[in-house]
């Protein structure tokens, strides 16, 4: 999970929040919701940090706050995110994401800053993860189902050929904190799936900088 940036909603959202009796099931326009969501969260789930494309064939739009219980927040853009289809289809232990949350709360909003996701969350180098706060923590596991073994295993990989790249290179300080802004996204470009993982391992690496080596 990492922290998500909302930009302005989408015109045709606004103009249809005038409408009289206006919700969710009757807007119209959800494919630029789609666009929307996506790239502001540039490519990725809210979530897990697969990779998702703007069509209701690659991704489901999130309320954070569901629909069922919260139905004042189901036009509200601040409560919408995109998210991964989850394992929708597969046997219930494989569910993750939206598909396994349902209508149940989350702690933590990644698109809230005063949340701080990232802040929370630990990445550890055998693939799973843990937050620091233990109500969270276990939330990602029975709400989100983030440590589904198929995402663990992805995870895993995706760190491990990040530390195998850098052993052979046997990178700079320099080259390490490029590697960070790179993973990080900070060229503006979509993030890579599961790029937190690597800005979570970079970042205790910068950590352990000399102050003078990092601008």
């Amino acid at each position: 999970m990492k922290n998500i940036q909302k930009k302005p909603e989408p015109r045709s959202l606004t103009q249809h929040r005038c409408n009289i009796h206006a919700d969710y099931d009757n807007y119209p326009e959800k494919d630029e919701l789609r666009d929307s969501l996506v790239t502001e969260q540039r490519g990725i789930c809210c979530y897990c940090m697969q990779r998702i494309k703007p069509n209701s064939e690659d991704m489901k739009i999130e309320h954070w706050h569901s629909q069922d219980l919260y139905s004042h927040r189901q036009i509200d853009y601040s409560n919408l995110l995109g998210a991964c289809l989850g394992g929708e289809g597969q046997v219930a232990k494989m569910h993750h994401c939206d598909t396994k949350k349902g209508n149940r709360d989350l702690t933590y909003n990644p698109a809230n800053p005063l949340h701080d996701v990232e802040g929370s969350l630990h990445f550890l180098g055998d693939g799973t993860i843990e937050s620091i706060d233990a109500q969270f923590d276990r939330e990602i596991n029975t709400v989100l189902n983030l440590n589904q073994s198929l995402l663990v295993k992805n995870r895993k990989a995706v760190l491990e050929a990040l530390r195998q790249g850098l052993i052979q290179k046997k990178p700079s300080n320099a080259d390490i904190l490029r590697e960070l802004k790179k993973w990080n996204g900070d060229n503006g470009e979509d993030l890579e799936p599961f790029c937190q993982v690597i800005v979570y391992y970079l970042r205790k690496k910068v950590n352990r900088m000399p102050p003078k080596t990092i601008k």
